[in-house]
């Protein structure tokens, strides 16, 4: 029990770190800054001309307090958005209606991945088996990795909410423990973040 607590307070001064990166992203975010300006898109591209700016795409969406600042999940259940399911009419579209329970061992909350609303978007096949293996037990899931954009990170922190949401998938209390609203996190004083 020890070695996982140390772990986790290892884990949250990384993502100290980590979130003082991506906080800039959010402030950026929250203006939806113009394809122009965003250091991303060339202006001087034909193409520019023809995308939609961020903010007009953006802003009648249900809001969020971090990432792209759009609540994708419940925009998708409020009928905001209607997501093309499959350009081939003949396509079998699979919703999964079933939870899974992941990080059964350790100190952080148990994550519920909820995979309704991930096959609302998505078919199976763009995570299994590939990205994970579709049986119980087989997955040896890694912050690490998914920090590095691998597994949960292929889509979060890219075009789902960021990483930085912690209990947005921790969200399971573990037997005995109370669930925190927000995760604490301090880098005591000197300390370096890790590189």
């Amino acid at each position: 029990m020890r070695a996982y607590i140390f772990l986790d307070k290892v884990f949250c001064l990384g993502l100290a770190a980590a979130f003082a990166v991506l906080a800039s992203f959010s402030v950026q975010a929250q203006g939806w800054e113009s394809l122009r300006k965003d250091g991303i898109h060339d202006p001087r591209a034909p193409a520019a001309k023809e995308l939609q700016e961020p903010a007009a795409a953006l802003s009648k969406l249900t809001t969020d307090n971090t990432g792209n600042m759009v609540r994708w999940v419940q925009a998708l259940e409020k009928g905001e958005i209607n997501p093309r399911a499959s350009i081939r009419p003949d396509t079998k579209i699979r919703v999964y209606d079933s939870d899974s329970l992941l990080n059964l061992k350790g100190g952080m909350p148990i994550v519920r991945f909820p995979h309704r609303q991930h096959t609302q978007w998505l078919d199976c096949s763009n995570c299994h088996d590939h990205l994970f293996k579709a049986e119980a037990g087989a997955n040896q899931l890694s912050m690490l990795k998914i920090l590095e954009g691998e597994q949960c990170g292929v889509c979060h922190g890219a075009v789902a909410f960021p990483l930085t949401e912690c209990f947005r998938c921790h969200s399971v209390a573990r037997p005995g423990n109370v669930l925190r609203p927000t995760l604490p996190i301090a880098i005591p004083p000197g300390a370096v973040p890790p590189r």
